[in-house]
Parts: C-alpha cells; structure tokens; sequence
C-alpha cells in the first residue's frame, strides 16, 4: 500500500508539466471528498486516536520512502524533493503539526458523532473563517462580494442547522457541533499560517508537507500510548482499510492542489473555489454510500454554503 502510494505521487509529479490547472483542482476536490468519506468510515463505532495515528503513521511512512530514495541518489521528480531544514525551520514545521494536531482531533471526534452531510459542509467553511482571520490579523478590509459571501453562507449555515434539528442535532445544544467548529476555526489559523510558511518563507509543498506528516505522527504517539495504557475509558478499535484511504486521500489531494497553484496561468480564487467541490463529493457519498437521511432538505443549504465561500474567494 505504501509503495502503490508513492508511485502514485510519482505519476502525478509526472503529470505535472502539462497537467491543467483546472484538472488538478478538479481531481484534489475528488480525492479530498474521498478523504472525507474513508475518515467518517474509519471513525464510525470506531476508538479515534489509533485512526488519527496510524493515518499518519502511513503519511510519514510515504514520506520517508521518498526521503531515503532522494538521499540514495535515486532521481526524484523536483517537486517530491524535500529541502534541508535548520533546527528553526523544523520549529516552525512542528508548530504547524500542532495547529493541525489540534483541529484534527475536535474535528475526527465531532465526525464519529455527526453524519457526514452536516459535517462535511460546516468543514467547508474554512475560508470564511480564514477570512476573518485575514480581518482581524492583517488588516485586510472585505469586498462587496465578499461581505455578500460570508452573509449567503452563514444564511445557509442556519439552513443547515434546520435539516440537522430534523434527525435531532440542534447546532446550539450539540456539543459534537461545537467542537467541529472548533476545528473548523483552528483549521482556518492553520491556512493563516500556510500562506506565512509557504508565501513569506519560501517552504516548498513537499518540505512542509513531509516534515508536517512526521512531526504528526510523532505528537499523536502519546496520545495513542495513553490509549492503548488505557489511562482514560475508552472504546475498541478495530482496523480498517479505509485507514490507508485517510493517508493517500489527504496526500494526493494535497499534491494536487499545490500542483495547481504552482502553474503560471492558474487563478488562486478559481482553483480554491474548485477545490470545494469536494463538499459535494462528501455529501453524495454520504447519501448514496454510508445511507444518512435527509439528503433532499441538505442539499440547498449544502449548494448555498459552497455558493457562499466561491462569492468570498471571488471576491
């Protein structure tokens, strides 16, 4: 499964010449939502820290095959190779490991307890969140269409919560919602400080992603040592290979989506915006394959929260 992984990392740095920007942004937006369905099985009746570790115990596997062929001298494509760091640039790595360490836990928790249709679309709000981020930190003053945006999402939020109230998850007393938004704002501080490592500090995607899968792993070692020592009750944990899916899922729709930004003609708002498609990846699966209910009062909410974030990144 590693080795399959890697090849397919590998064949898609191939592709990367004349790969179009709009295919790749199509292409991470699939396999994001493919991401989002094998977490839901993994986590479903499932314990969430093992999913959590050995999901990225397969990503830094993957990574560190990479790393051992580049230090043999084996000829990777350039955008695979993973640049020397100094002992502060791993800081600022780790630190990123931690943002994501954190939100990945409210949110894999809040994913076991809540169905994928409701879940899912409240993830998507990220870039709103990102935006008042960008207001509160940088300074940055909204557009027309982005105050049009945040309004059409939040309005479909409330939409959201109305179908929710119908299977019994009321957004203000579910505490599972609140800590998906928890993860939902601590994923947006992480997309702050992406555009910081990749944009003023020149990280390449392969050195931030490799040394970010790594440094995950590691940090959620004791939290599965505690559970495995059973210093907290408790549930079982049984194997799944949709494990493997969370890991290469997440791993190429990464690949893709910086693949994407990398290309001279490609527009930053537009392959956001495409890459949100993945909501709609998620929340068909969620209906067709994991059988949640519901679906017909979902999807306008659904339709109007993706609407929403493609007017703020437009904007």
């Amino acid at each position: 499964m590693l080795l399959t992984s890697c090849a397919a990392l590998g064949f898609l740095a191939q592709l990367d010449v004349f790969m179009p920007w709009i295919a790749a942004s199509l292409l991470s937006a699939l396999f994001l939502g493919f991401y989002d369905l094998s977490t839901k099985h993994a986590v479903r009746d499932n314990a969430v820290l093992p999913v959590l570790f050995l999901a990225n115990v397969c990503s830094a596997l993957i990574w560190l095959v990479l790393l051992a062929l580049d230090g043999s001298g084996a000829a990777l494509p350039a955008i695979l190779r993973v640049d020397s760091l100094t002992a502060g640039q791993h800081l600022q790595l780790l630190l990123k490991s931690a943002i994501v360490a954190a939100s990945w836990l409210c949110s894999y928790f809040a994913l076991k307890s809540l169905p994928l249709s409701i879940a899912a679309p409240v993830r998507a709000t990220g870039p709103i969140w990102t935006l008042f981020g960008a207001l509160l930190i940088l300074g940055e003053r909204p557009t027309g269409l982005e105050f049009l945006g945040v309004g059409v999402t939040l309005a479909s939020f409330l939409g959201l919560s109305l179908a929710g109230a119908r299977e019994g998850i009321h957004f203000h007393k579910n505490p599972w919602i609140g800590w998906l938004l928890a993860g939902t704002l601590i994923g947006a501080v992480s997309g702050l400080y992406d555009k910081f490592l990749l944009g003023r500090n020149g990280f390449t995607a392969a050195t931030v992603q490799c040394w970010f899968s790594i440094y995950l792993a590691l940090l959620f070692l004791p939290l599965v040592v505690g559970w495995k020592l059973r210093w907290w009750p408790r549930k079982t944990f049984q194997w799944r290979w949709s494990i493997i899916g969370i890991s290469t899922g997440l791993l190429v729709a990464d690949f893709l989506y910086f693949d994407a930004l990398r290309k001279p003609e490609a527009l930053v708002s537009l392959v956001s915006s495409l890459r949100r498609g993945s909501t709609l990846v998620s929340f068909a699966g969620s209906v067709w394959l994991l059988k949640e209910t519901n679906g017909r009062q979902k999807i306008v909410p659904v339709l109007g929260i993706l609407t929403g974030i493609v007017l703020t990144i437009l904007g």
